[in-house]
């Protein structure tokens, strides 16, 4: 049996079940569109996605990771992870085999296997030679045409200590770099096609002592208020970046409207046209950093890491404004202040032939964003710290002959300069941890209509977990004020916007519960409530406040050896104080008398049941079932929207050698009128072979069909849709 563990571990090829501590729900993990489904369906949150998504890609190393990176691992509560450190301190040469785990007692194997998939275990020091993995990827579709979008991905370790990685792709529908013309007084930009990128690439060393990084990396520390860009639910340092995403939905090929010419090039059957999209890439840190983790001082000892990155931004093209033109973005009225013409570079570039624009596009390489920061901290031992951090950011326009500058509504603030400052703590003891940040921005914005100024604000986070075997309960309480403005905070807040920031204007407690018995049967619950402190201000476009609820009750059991059931009921509420279903949840449908949108004040209410037959360990059978109920007045005022969608999903692997996954999948949004939303019938089989002894080739076919009468279905090409999915992962 611990062979068999061990081997699955150290493997990663088959998926697994995982509990997450933080997270919702049993996923399956075993890459990332299953995630996408699961996301797609409701049963993860946005937040869980991300996270997962990037333990996934990354991996924790069972060794090396401290505290918090263990704890992130699904199904695992501070007291798991407490008791495999303390057992890990016990094993001079590291743990070897993680099955060793569940022989000393310290989890059991259920809570094994839900980790598998995630962890790597590092050999010792002294062990000589590279380990590694180098990955390539490409997509095919019906109405694709030249050559594939592709990607490759390569990380290389020496002697455990010294990182190397790199992210590689090609593009086919990404823009070229913006330029100002001065004859049109407006940008142009080379149109889509065939462009190599290399956004990520770095050089690590790491051991137990200090950190050293170059290239494309990400950074979090404390309860995330001040700093991070990592996806981690507890982050603690600088983490190598070598990411790439893909969308599993095709895209339209063509994005132009007229512009100069009489008719757009996207006009008749053309825009209409579906391809595969490109792989993508999120944004991090591109620079240097360098840390110590254990400088002795006293009784405990001092963490410390210093940053400076220099990397490229790209922006969607609509958050731009030109400040030689428009004096505020607040004023929407002016048209002046709305986002600058995009054209495409005409043939030869010659400024007297007509050309098109461009529609909804992200342009690359608008700002160079420019950031230093640091963090201390200082530990009188591992659960007990008190730490701070700073940092301070500009961004610099690289599109020369015009002063551009950011939307009200854009993530990036405007004004260009921006940061944040902060100090953090933890306290530990027995069952009880404490965790705490407080903070204050800073940044150049315009004062705007209503409560928000400029100049910056305060925030602060509270988080408290009780656990104890089998049982957690974690408590939140947050405040983020109006004018706390920080791109690169991501503490716990829920997400809804304010002019682009998340963490933002938010006032609110959260309650998370989670228990499990063995493994007979879990609970999990959530009640979140928050308020915007903005609502309070006359000066509101709603003028009162607006309390929102999120919660949620989720319970599995195992019935049989075989059989696994599982109910899911979340209910979700803009604005409590207000009934009736003539108020939206999705789209926000009303103007107030200054023509400005008006929150949506409407309620969501999911159930989801699933049942999961495993008659072996060589196949397992899942049904899932989701029903939601949300207020749409654009269908009715007097009752609900109706959507539906049913999955099923079949897993077989009859060796370690082959494991092969199909899953079908039933979307019908708005039941009662077929013309308004999607009604469609999607489709997946993907198979994983492992060849010599670690490599992977994998092959999937994706296929979805459009049932629904929306016009935009019938001039859809292709309908069905059908993609080829390739990948071969070498492991050294």
């Amino acid at each position: 049996m611990r062979r068999a563990i061990a081997i699955s571990i150290v493997l990663g090829v088959f998926a697994r079940r995982a509990e997450a501590t933080p997270y919702e729900t049993f996923v399956d993990i075993d890459d990332q569109a299953a995630l996408e489904d699961l996301l797609a369906a409701g049963d993860l949150t946005q937040d869980t996605f991300d996270e997962l998504l990037d333990l996934l890609q990354s991996g924790v190393d069972l060794n090396r990771a401290d505290r918090a990176q263990l704890y992130a691992l699904p199904n695992l509560t501070y007291q798991d992870v407490d008791a495999i450190i303390a057992y890990r301190d016990t094993q001079k040469g590291g743990i070897k085999d993680p099955a060793a785990l569940v022989a000393a007692g310290v989890i059991s194997e259920d809570k094994l296997l839900a980790i598998a998939a995630f962890i790597t275990v590092s050999g010792p020091d002294s062990k000589l030679g590279v380990k590694g993995f180098l990955r390539a990827q490409t997509r095919w579709s019906l109405r694709d045409s030249g050559v594939p979008p592709f990607a490759l991905r390569g990380r290389f370790t020496v002697q455990r200590k010294v990182t190397a990685g790199f992210a590689a792709v090609l593009t086919r529908l990404q823009v070229g770099d913006p330029v100002y013309d001065p004859n049109r007084n407006a940008l142009t930009a080379d149109r889509p096609g065939l462009r190599a990128h290399l956004p990520k690439v770095y050089l690590k060393y790491d051991d137990d002592e200090g950190t050293l990084i170059a290239g494309s990396f990400r950074a979090g520390f404390g309860q995330r208020l001040v700093f991070d860009n990592t996806n981690k639910y507890t982050p603690n340092g600088l983490y190598a970046d070598d990411q790439l995403f893909f969308s599993t939905d095709l895209v339209t090929k063509c994005k132009q409207s007229a512009g100069e010419l009489p008719v757009s090039p996207c006009s008749g059957p053309e825009g209409d046209v579906r391809v595969t999209p490109d792989w993508r890439w999120r944004n991090s840190l591109l620079g240097v950093g360098a840390g110590f983790k254990r400088l002795a001082l006293g009784t405990g000892y001092l963490q410390g890491y210093v940053w400076a990155s220099a990397a490229n931004r790209s922006i969607y093209q609509y958050e731009l404004y030109d400040r030689g033109k428009c004096a505020s973005p607040y004023d929407d009225n002016n048209a002046s202040c709305s986002a600058p013409t995009v054209f495409v570079t005409p043939d030869g570039n010659n400024p007297l032939v007509p050309t098109p624009r461009t529609s909804f596009e992200t342009l690359p390489n608008v700002f160079q964003e420019r950031v230093v920061g640091f963090n201390a901290t200082y530990y009188a031992d591992r659960r007990n710290s008190i730490g701070v951090t700073a940092y301070a950011a500009n961004e610099v326009n690289l599109v020369s002959g015009i002063d551009l500058d950011t939307q009200e509504w854009s993530r990036i603030p405007m004004g260009h300069s921006f940061g944040a400052a902060g100090a953090n703590f933890a306290v530990g003891r027995k069952g009880l941890d404490v965790f705490g940040e407080a903070a204050h921005s800073f940044d150049k914005l315009l004062d705007g209509p209503g409560p928000q100024a400029g100049g910056g604000g305060p925030a602060a986070i509270l988080r408290v977990t009780a656990t104890r075997r089998g049982e957690e309960l974690e408590t939140v309480l947050r405040y983020y004020s109006t004018d706390f403005v920080n791109p690169f905070g991501r503490p716990i807040a829920q997400p809804d916007e304010f002019d682009g920031q998340r963490a933002r204007d938010e006032l609110g407690v959260r309650l998370r519960y989670f228990r499990t018995v063995k493994k007979r049967w879990t609970v999990r619950a959530l009640l979140d409530l928050w308020v915007p402190p903005s609502s309070f201000s006359p000066d509101s476009v709603l003028g009162r406040a607006q309390p929102k609820l999120d919660s949620y009750v989720r319970a599995e059991v195992q019935t049989t050896d075989q059989i696994r059931v599982g109910a899911w009921f979340r209910y979700q509420d803009k604005d409590l104080r207000v009934g009736g279903h003539d108020q939206c949840y999705e789209v926000t449908t009303e103007t107030n008398e200054n023509g400005e949108p008006i929150p949506c004040a409407g309620r969501q209410m999911t159930t989801i049941g699933r049942v999961r037959y495993q008659p072996d360990r060589k196949s397992s059978f899942e049904l899932m079932i989701q029903h939601q109920l949300l207020d749409d007045p654009s269908q009715s005022k007097t009752s609900f929207r109706h959507d539906l969608s049913g999955w099923l999903i079949a897993r077989y692997a009859p060796t370690r050698k082959l494991r092969s996954r199909a899953r079908l999948r039933f979307l019908d949004e708005a039941i009662e009128d077929n013309s308004y939303l999607e009604r469609s019938v999607s489709a997946l089989v993907d198979t994983a072979y492992v060849l010599r002894s670690r490599d992977i080739l994998r092959v999937r076919v994706d296929g979805k069909l459009y049932l629904d009468d929306r016009a935009s279905t019938a001039r859809r090409d292709p309908n069905p849709e059908f993609q080829l999915w390739l990948s071969y992962e070498a492991r050294l």
